[in-house]
C-alpha cells in the first residue's frame, strides 16, 4: 500500500496534473480547429476551388499543429520550474546554426508553403516527375505525395517542386487531329466536325469554348483536320474517346473515308 500512495502521490502532483490539462487542452484546440478552417474554406465552393482549398487547409493545420505543439511544450518545462524564456533564447540562437545546417529542410519548407499558396499544385492534379505520372494525394510542408495508377506512392522533396509538370488546370484543351481522305470535301468535313462538336456541347459532355479549327496538315495520305475540345480535366480521356468516335460514327453515317495504309497487288499481265 505504501508503495501505491507513493505512485498515486507523484501521478496526482499538481506538475503532472497541468501537464496532462495542457496536453488536452492542446489535443481539443487542434481538433477544434481543423473543423472550424475546414467548414469556412470549403463550404459553398466549385469542386476546382476545393481542391485547391484543401491544400490550404493541410497547409494551415500543419501550421497550427506544429505551434500548439512548440507552446504546450514551453508550458509544461514551465511547470518543471525550467527557465522558458532563457530556452527560448537559447532556441533562437540554436535555429539559427540548424537553419544553415538544415538548408534543404528550410527550403523544402518555404517552397511547401508558396506552392500552395500560389495555386501552383493541388491535391488530384495529375503531375510528371522524372517520367513518373501520377495523382497528387498529399501536399505536406517539407514533401508532396504523387500516387501512380497502379498504386505506387513517389514522395518528392518540395524543393524540386520546380521541376514537375503540372497536367491539371480547372479545364483540359484537348487538341484531336482527325485523318480524312483528300477526295472529301472540305466543306463538308467542316460541317460534320462543328456538328459533332455543337451537339457534345448541347448535351454538355464538352464545354462552349470547344469549336472546329480547320486543315492542320496534308500528309502523305490524308488531310489532317484539327478541333479543340475543352472539357473537365478530371475526365478528359473519357471525354477523348466519346468525341473521337463520335465523329467515327458522323463519318460513316455521310460515307466519308477515313485512310489507312493499303497493299496494291497488281498481277504482271495487268501492269
Amino acid at each position: 500500500m505504501k508503495y501505491l500512495n507513493k505512485i498515486f502521490k507523484t501521478i496526482l502532483t499538481k506538475k503532472v496534473i497541468a501537464t496532462i490539462i495542457t496536453i488536452a487542452i492542446a489535443y481539443i484546440l487542434i481538433k477544434i480547429f481543423n473543423k472550424v478552417i475546414s467548414k469556412i474554406l470549403i463550404t459553398g465552393r466549385d469542386k476546382f476551388e476545393i481542391k485547391r482549398r484543401k491544400s490550404i487547409i493541410k497547409l494551415f493545420q500543419s501550421i497550427f499543429k506544429y505551434l500548439i505543439g512548440i507552446i504546450s511544450i514551453l508550458i509544461i518545462l514551465d511547470f518543471f520550474g525550467i527557465d522558458t524564456k532563457s530556452l527560448v533564447a537559447s532556441l533562437g540562437v540554436v535555429g539559427v546554426v540548424l537553419g544553415l545546417a538544415l538548408q534543404d529542410t528550410v527550403k523544402d519548407f518555404i517552397s511547401g508553403i508558396s506552392l500552395i499558396l500560389e495555386n501552383y499544385l493541388q491535391v488530384g492534379d495529375i503531375v510528371t516527375y522524372n517520367n513518373f505520372t501520377g495523382e497528387v494525394i498529399e501536399l505536406g510542408l517539407r514533401t508532396t505525395k504523387i500516387k501512380q495508377n497502379d498504386g505506387q506512392v513517389l514522395i518528392v522533396a518540395n524543393r524540386n517542386i520546380d521541376t514537375i509538370i503540372n497536367s491539371s488546370q480547372k479545364t483540359a484543351h484537348l487538341l484531336l487531329t482527325i485523318p480524312t481522305a483528300y477526295e472529301e470535301n472540305e466543306s463538308k468535313i467542316a460541317e460534320i466536325l462543328t456538328n459533332v462538336i455543337s451537339k457534345a456541347i448541347k448535351e454538355k459532355i464538352i464545354l462552349e469554348d470547344s469549336k472546329y479549327l480547320g486543315i492542320d496538315n496534308l500528309g502523305a495520305h490524308s488531310v489532317d483536320y484539327l478541333i479543340n475540345i475543352h472539357c473537365d480535366q478530371s475526365n478528359r480521356y473519357p471525354i477523348r474517346r466519346e468525341i473521337l468516335k463520335r465523329v467515327k460514327t458522323a463519318y460513316d453515317e455521310h460515307n466519308i473515308k477515313i485512310p489507312y495504309n493499303q497493299i496494291e497487288v497488281h498481277h504482271g499481265q495487268d501492269i
